[in-house]
């Protein structure tokens, strides 16, 4: 057996790990790299590895830093089975071809410039035609149902809690000369545990191999528990200033995280009446799709919610625009109110124009509610900028600026070792989808907890596994 880490190695974003065994090669994940633009372009445009050669992928989850170059292997000669679990599918639907659209988007735009200054510009990775091709090869499956990969090869789902339809891949080779067994599970991102609305990370069967992600293996977030408490105290302030309050949201999982929040507030009367805008079309689509799938929900969002017939993620002062004019007419309105838009890293998407729009008025807020990659305009704020470049002009950072980690999606240290520590079996162990930081910490941290063979690749390497050693 051989595993090569083609994406999300020493770095979190653009997942890829190609599985290689009896000739059988399983690519699990198939991500973007996301972050500056030439950077993102170069590294998304070379994959590490044949896609003719691939004979099926495995999908965790459908964030698009684990999804988003699914159409661009589809398109590079991939013609096999995704296999993912249904609300994964349906989250694709829309992820996928929204993707696409940002990419035609963004090429007329350059194109454009370019046609001004000259120079070289290429395609888009992918169009709404290869998206809409690759979604015909997704094999949608049941969490803890079994399912033959490739000759040898079983594999299952387990509700790994991190997002709507995510999931730990567990899977079972076996060498029929030898009549052993190797189980080897990929976590994809692990959820943490008692986040509202999803079900807690389940616990996965014996394992001998794991491939952890460690977004944040040095890092503990903020107690859940104060989470609406902490949020209250944000969106009164804003109140008491009549600003607005900008919200930059992942589309997928963060925003609905948010409404929910803001609709127990509002419920519970702890905060005061005023307009809440979701302006974002794919966050409307994708609030949706949870609707479609409560299946996934956990029983406090069922007892409080479900069970009475009511819409977690609807309430009367909440509006979901949907077409450009009225995201413009969002400038012109007066506080107090909340803006909740996309993209998550504020690197494209309507809440560009939101912050240009509301970033130097000292009486707004900005708040920051998900993981900002390097480089990234998100980031740049949490660093404490006090200038960004917006569409290419400088503008004042005037409004606050608050982030709340707890409403982060990925388990933290203590997470991650309580989970690890609970598999059994374990004697082997890679630590990928993490900043060098996070993963040199996070590896002294299971040493520490006993677990002596720890490894972290880089992007590209390739380790055998000697699959008598560590097969059972």
């Amino acid at each position: 057996m051989n595993i090569k880490f083609a994406g999300a190695a020493k770095e979190v974003t653009g997942s890829k790990h190609l599985i290689t065994f009896n000739g059988k090669k399983i690519l699990l994940d198939c991500g973007m790299f996301q972050g500056h633009r030439e950077e993102a372009d170069e590294k998304n445009r070379e994959f590490l590895f044949d896609p003719k050669e691939v004979d099926a992928v495995i999908l965790s989850h459908a964030h698009i830093d684990h999804s988003g170059l699914l159409p661009y292997l589809s398109k590079s000669g991939y013609s096999g089975p995704i296999y993912c679990t249904h609300a994964t599918r349906d989250l694709c639907n829309y992820m996928l071809a929204d993707s696409a659209y940002i990419q035609e988007r963004e090429f007329e735009w350059l194109k454009k410039k370019k046609k001004k200054k000259g120079g070289f510009l290429e395609e888009p990775l992918y169009r709404m035609e290869d998206a809409e091709s690759a979604l015909k090869q997704f094999h949608a499956v049941d969490y803890e149902q079994s399912f033959i990969v490739a000759e040898g090869i079983v594999a299952s789902f387990y509700d790994a809690g991190h997002i709507l339809g995510s999931s730990l891949v567990h899977l079972i080779f076996y060498d029929k000369e030898t009549k052993k067994h190797l189980r080897l599970c990929f976590t994809g991102d692990l959820g943490r545990r008692g986040l509202p609305i999803l079900r807690d990370p389940q616990q996965i069967p014996q394992t001998d191999i794991l491939v952890t992600e460690t977004t944040y293996g040095n890092k503990l977030h903020s107690a859940l528990q104060t989470i609406e408490e902490d949020l209250a105290t944000i969106i009164n302030k804003m109140c008491e200033d009549g600003g607005k309050l900008v919200i930059p949201s992942f589309a997928m999982e963060r925003a609905q995280e948010v409404i929910y929040h803001i609709h127990k507030l509002r419920d519970a009367k702890k905060i005061p009446s005023f307009p809440v805008y979701v302006d974002s079309p794919l966050a409307g689509n994708l609030t949706e799709v949870f609707r479609m799938h409560m299946e996934c929900f956990d029983k406090e969002t069922c007892d409080e919610f479900v069970k009475h017939g009511d819409n977690p993620f609807g309430f009367s002062e909440l509006t979901y625009t949907r077409s450009v004019e009225d995201s413009k007419a969002l400038n012109e309105k007066p506080g107090p109110m909340i803006i909740i838009s996309a993209s998550g890293m504020c690197e494209h998407g309507r809440i560009l124009h939101h912050l240009k729009n509301n970033i130097e008025d000292p009486k707004n807020i900005v708040l920051i509610v998900g993981y900002q990659a390097s480089h990234t305009l998100g980031r740049k704020l949490v660093d404490g900028h006090k200038q960004v470049k917006i569409f290419g002009d400088p503008y004042k950072v005037g409004a606050s600026v608050y982030v709340m980690d707890a409403f982060s999606a990925h388990a933290d240290r203590s997470d991650l070792l309580d989970y690890i520590g609970k598999v059994e079996g374990l004697k082997k162990v890679f630590l990928v989808h993490g900043e060098e930081k996070q993963l040199d910490a996070f590896n002294e941290a299971l040493h520490q907890n006993g677990f002596d063979d720890v490894y972290i690749p880089s992007l590209g390497e390739e380790v055998d596994i000697d699959f008598d050693k560590l097969s059972s």
